[in-house]
């Protein structure tokens, strides 16, 4: 059976249209495949810890060589990477705040950009390890940051694809919801536009 990992990050939860879309895609991409079981890891009622000088260290020794507190620090970790390893395709949905993405979602990367796991470095540099995936944005702001005077302010769709691209994921599309603070009207056909777009990706995979 295939897997769809779905990553959602917005503290506002319910409310999040960045968290509804990206269920929503995953749920029709499950749907499309007929076959898929989604695996949901929210970052805000499963808050992961940022990473420390215990992380730092227990990733830089092998297992049999860690204390306990750095043990314990390493297996979150573990587990977010087995997540996305056994994952083929990966929805992740974010607001945008302040031009990035939510903590939450950077302590998610942080976590599962693991040298030795995700990725490795080989004399003609690094090589993703995270291969054969596909991965679906799905952002929500109040402003327009795909394209206009703003696109240069949007970090967090280049950040993204970055990351995953550094882990061997570059099969990458993006839905916006964008422009939700110009008003209801505004935000009406935002959200439409989303959903439609979602749909079309959907149909395409």
């Amino acid at each position: 059976m295939s897997n769809i990992l779905l990553v959602t990050s917005s503290p506002r939860g319910a409310d999040s249209l960045s968290n509804k879309l990206a269920a929503d895609l995953a749920g029709k991409l499950s749907t499309q495949a007929g076959s898929k079981s989604i695996v949901h890891r929210d970052l805000v009622s499963q808050p992961l810890p940022h990473i420390d000088g215990v992380f730092a260290a227990a990733i830089r020794k092998p297992a049999d060589q860690r204390n306990a507190e750095e043990a314990k620090a390493a297996a979150v970790s573990d587990e977010l990477v087995a997540e996305l390893l056994a994952a083929d395709t990966l929805v992740i949905g974010t607001g945008l705040i302040n031009f990035n993405i939510y903590s939450s979602l950077k302590a998610w990367i942080d976590h599962i950009a693991r040298a030795g796991l995700t990725f490795t470095y080989t004399e003609k540099g690094p090589v993703g390890l995270a291969t054969g995936k596909k991965a679906y944005l799905v952002l929500a702001s109040g402003g327009v940051y795909s394209d206009g005077p703003a696109a240069a302010m949007n970090h967090a769709v280049p950040y993204l694809k970055t990351v995953l691209g550094f882990i061997g994921i570059t099969d990458v599309e993006v839905v916006y919801v964008e422009g939700l603070a110009y008003g209801p009207e505004a935000a009406e056909k935002a959200i439409a536009a989303a959903q439609t777009r979602a749909k079309e990706l959907a149909l395409a995979a």
